[in-house]
């Protein structure tokens, strides 16, 4: 399943408090119940104005239905085309 990163501009997100992440996330966790297990948060990282999240979906579409359903931006959606990390350089 192709796996995607999701650039979510949100001004001031590296000031949210616990409990309005807890909020985000929970909304998430609906719309991805609502739209079923083809569709996959794997984790997002929180930045000063930015959430980049990592989610495998069969594809861009569905991740954009996310989205909308979720009221989040998706600013940018690149899909991984594949992954390195120290071990790449053995």
């Amino acid at each position: 399943m192709p796996k995607y990163v999701i650039e979510r501009e949100i001004p001031g997100a590296g000031k949210l408090s616990k409990d309005q992440l807890h909020a985000i996330s929970q909304k998430s966790c609906g719309v991805l119940n609502n739209l079923g297990p083809q569709i996959q948060w794997i984790e997002s990282f929180v930045t000063e104005d930015k959430i980049y999240c990592v989610y495998r979906a069969p594809n861009e579409a569905m991740v954009r239905e996310h989205a909308q359903q979720g009221g989040f931006p998706a600013n940018r959606i690149s899909e991984v085309k594949t992954i390195i990390d120290p071990t790449t350089a053995e």
